[in-house]
């Protein structure tokens, strides 16, 4: 049995450019030369080495490589809450979008208790950049991710720090023009749901419902928070349409809406004769019949977009003053409203 484990522990243990040197007869170095284009070796040994890590399974270190062209390839990415489906959207259509670029994303927690000692532990490793998705995120995150002296780019809150970037979505206007909308077709009788305060994406988009109702001499009649997900949001519309008289419920999220329906059914309130119930992100749920949610579409490609635009301008600028891309919201008018 030993020398069995032995054995296996043997043919288990990573190849190395040593093991392929060693197999070839050659230096550690001629291995190297072998796969770097360019690089002088003969064509005979070229051949017999690539021939035989082949064989044996060996590809280059990527890291190391990298590190030696000053690049590690590594991009660190704080996400926020992966239980709100838009997000986890967001971080796809990212993901995708780094590895075309043939950068490899380190995803972390960013809304955990122990984020603030990950981007202590993250500054031990040779980051490209560090991408934050910052707008359901704590602001304590947020400065700390900042001052971390790696090139950032912050997605979802507005960064002030030299030579951080920044892509956000004009949160207060979409919601703004959402209650237009709802105040245009004869709604008067306002409720707000949002998500927590501290969140910059929720309290922009409280601003946006509060400045169109100012504008219209109406105040909201109720308001509550959530934490941007179905049930949560369900149990505190449930609340909210029990105890007032609403004819519209502005939500701060899709899915929080989706939760709001679901309260409004069980409490025999039709939707939009009753209460009219309204979203924002414009997730793929939104547009399933069942809901057929009235919504604001955070558009997730163009943002997307402009991170790796901004992304690949930092990389090749390192010293360059930051810049910030807003990205216009868009009303998606279904049957909730």
């Amino acid at each position: 049995m030993t020398d069995q484990n032995g054995s296996q522990s043997k043919r288990h243990r990573r190849v190395t450019a040593q093991t392929i040197a060693d197999l070839a007869g050659v230096s550690r170095s001629a291995v190297s030369r072998a796969f770097s284009p360019g690089a002088y070796l003969s064509a005979e040994k070229r051949h017999r080495i690539l021939k035989i890590a082949a064989e044996a399974g060996y590809q280059p270190n990527a890291l190391a490589v990298g590190l030696k062209e000053g690049r590690s390839n590594l991009v660190a990415v704080f996400v926020g809450s992966m239980r709100n489906p838009y997000d986890a959207a967001f971080m796809g259509c990212l993901a995708r979008s780094l590895n075309a670029i043939r950068k490899w994303p380190i995803l972390i927690d960013g809304t955990d208790k122990s984020a603030n000692s990950a981007v202590e532990e993250l500054m031990r490793y040779p980051l490209d950049a560090l991408i934050l998705r910052g707008g359901s995120m704590a602001p304590e995150i947020v400065e700390h991710c900042a001052r971390a002296g790696i090139p950032m780019i912050s997605s979802g809150r507005p960064v002030s720090a030299p030579r951080v970037d920044n892509v956000c979505c004009r949160n207060a206007e979409g919601l703004r023009e959402m209650t237009r909308l709802l105040i245009a077709r004869g709604r008067s009788r306002f409720g707000f749901l949002g998500g927590p305060p501290e969140f910059y994406s929720s309290a922009q988009r409280r601003a946006g419902v509060l400045g169109a109702l100012d504008e219209a001499g109406l105040r909201p009649i109720a308001e509550a928070t959530g934490d941007y997900t179905v049930e949560v949001g369900a149990a505190a519309a449930r609340r909210l349409l029990r105890e007032n008289d609403l004819d519209a419920l502005v939500c701060a999220n899709d899915a929080t809406a989706i939760g709001a329906l679901s309260a409004a059914r069980d409490l025999s309130l039709d939707v939009p004769g009753d209460v009219a119930v309204v979203g924002f992100d414009d997730i793929a749920m939104a547009e399933w019949p069942i809901f057929n949610l009235t919504t604001v579409r955070n558009p997730i490609e163009p943002a997307v977009g402009a991170i790796i635009r901004l992304l690949e301008k930092r990389l090749a600028d390192p010293g360059k003053p930051g810049e910030s891309i807003s990205i216009d919201a868009v009303i998606i008018e279904r049957g909730t409203h």
